[in-house]
């Protein structure tokens, strides 16, 4: 196992792995109990949607080669579908979101992580099923990063002058930047200010690297893959930037891709 960060050991990724892999069969036989009618099924989806974002992330930081992760992506991108279908019984509201992206920082940073990983393994169809979510939910058009981070694999997006969390304010600098130096100065900014940003948010990660325990604990990784969508998409030079949040070989890996297709 070559980790790419440092708290993950063997044992630990196995068994959290394991965990997580686990969830369709824990939950296959659980009974929740509901305020409402749908309530129990759409918490079901939520933590099967949940188990299976953080298997992903967890495979990429012990060391898993990047061309393994795409079917672990598509069963991510299903899990949203499933989701958004059951909290549309369930909340009586045909075209809500899975994520609340407006109001919930977390779940911001979720939804531009997936994105990024679908722009860095190359999968557009999986994009767009995503995407395809979030726009009938009404956030089409309202979010600086979101349709940048869209515009050059989706076409027909808009421009947006305004966004929805300001800690993203360097990564859209850097989009925006006049030279490319200026691009890679913000980049690796918002790197550096990344994992401070999220201190107090509500989030279930920050901090869980402290909270490991042997074989077991919530830690999944720490990467903000959108600033590496972002290096890829705009043919940034990301060889001064080395922070830990920085997936650099996921980057290398979608230029491979793109130079032998």
């Amino acid at each position: 196992m070559k980790r790419r960060q440092q708290f993950v050991t063997s044992g630990y990724y196995e068994n959290m792995r394991a965990f997580y892999d686990g969830a369709d069969r824990f939950w296959a036989d659980a009974t929740l109990d509901e305020d409402y009618p749908g309530q129990g099924a759409a918490l079901k989806a939520s933590e099967l949607k949940g188990a299976c974002f953080k298997a992903l992330v967890l495979r990429y930081t012990a060391g898993e080669p990047v061309s393994e992760m795409e079917p672990v992506l598509e069963q991510l991108i299903a899990r949203y579908e499933s989701l958004q279908r059951l909290l549309a019984v369930a909340e009586g509201h045909e075209h809500i979101s899975p994520l609340s992206i407006d109001y919930h920082l977390g779940h911001y940073e979720e939804f531009v992580q997936v994105v990024s990983l679908c722009i860095l393994l190359h999968r557009a169809d999986l994009l767009a099923r995503l995407v395809a979510m979030t726009d009938r939910a009404g956030f089409i058009g309202e979010d600086a990063l979101y349709e940048e981070l869209l515009v050059k694999v989706l076409p027909g997006r808009f421009d947006v002058e305004r966004w929805y969390h300001p800690m993203y304010a360097p990564l859209i600098d850097a989009i925006d930047a006049e030279t490319p130096a200026q691009a890679v100065s913000f980049l690796d900014r918002y790197c550096q200010c990344w994992y401070a940003n999220f201190e107090g948010a509500s989030t279930y990660w920050h901090d869980t690297h402290l909270n490991i325990q042997g074989d077991e604990g919530s830690y999944v990784g720490y990467w903000a893959f959108e600033a590496g969508a972002v290096a890829y998409l705009h043919n940034l030079d990301d060889s001064a930037i080395d922070h830990m949040v920085y997936p650099k070989d996921l980057v290398e890996y979608a230029r491979a891709q793109r130079r032998a297709g």
